[in-house]
């Protein structure tokens, strides 16, 4: 059941943001808009309230479980950016507003965009881990928790992995190209 309501909750996630982004710049029913949006976060109340129903009602916790919680982490740490840049996106596309920004490619700028995205990981982590820790307790003594342990270390993993990731733009950053209109100056002249 709860891996039906995660899948629910993904689907439900860019059903609502087409929904509101449709509303905001096709129909220009901006407090609609706002209104779909904010039902996004209501999406992870019903999967976590779920998930302590299912675990309540003598449920063996299970990667499902951890699923759950990884879902809820990634999406209080990068809902609201995503829910932006496709704002962004749409209403260049939709509303003749300017382009959005593109994130940097090279150099220190990189290096800064690809920590603050590894910081935000962070958040998510904790967030999981959090979940699954309450899990665990509210679980106690009576049900065998190592699938949810085994998924509090998937979670330190992951964010470990990513934070090297993000560290090897700063040790070896991306190099912009040469100036590609410097090579075309320089003119053949056939003989």
């Amino acid at each position: 059941m709860v891996v039906w309501l995660v899948a629910a909750c993904e689907i439900g996630f860019w059903v609502l943001l087409a929904l509101g982004l449709g509303a905001r710049y096709l129909l220009k029913w901006r407090r609609t808009s706002v209104v779909l949006l904010l039902c996004e976060p209501v999406l992870e109340l019903v999967l976590l309230a779920a998930t302590a129903v299912d675990l309540r009602n003598g449920a063996e916790p299970g990667w499902e479980h951890g699923l759950a919680a990884l879902y809820i982490g990634y999406t209080v740490a990068y809902g609201h950016c995503t829910i932006r840049w496709l704002d962004g996106h749409a209403a260049h596309r939709l509303a003749g507003g300017p382009p959005p920004p593109k994130p940097p490619r090279y150099g220190r700028a990189r290096a800064r965009h690809e920590a603050k995205l590894w910081l935000r990981a962070v958040l998510g982590g904790a967030v999981a881990l959090a979940l699954l820790q309450l899990a665990v307790l509210y679980v106690g003594d009576s049900g065998d928790v190592s699938s949810l342990r085994a998924f509090q270390w998937t979670t330190l993993r992951v964010v470990g992995v990513y934070g090297l990731i993000a560290l090897s733009y700063t040790v070896w950053p991306r190099r912009a190209p040469a100036d590609a209109d410097a090579d075309s100056a320089v003119e053949v002249k056939a003989p």
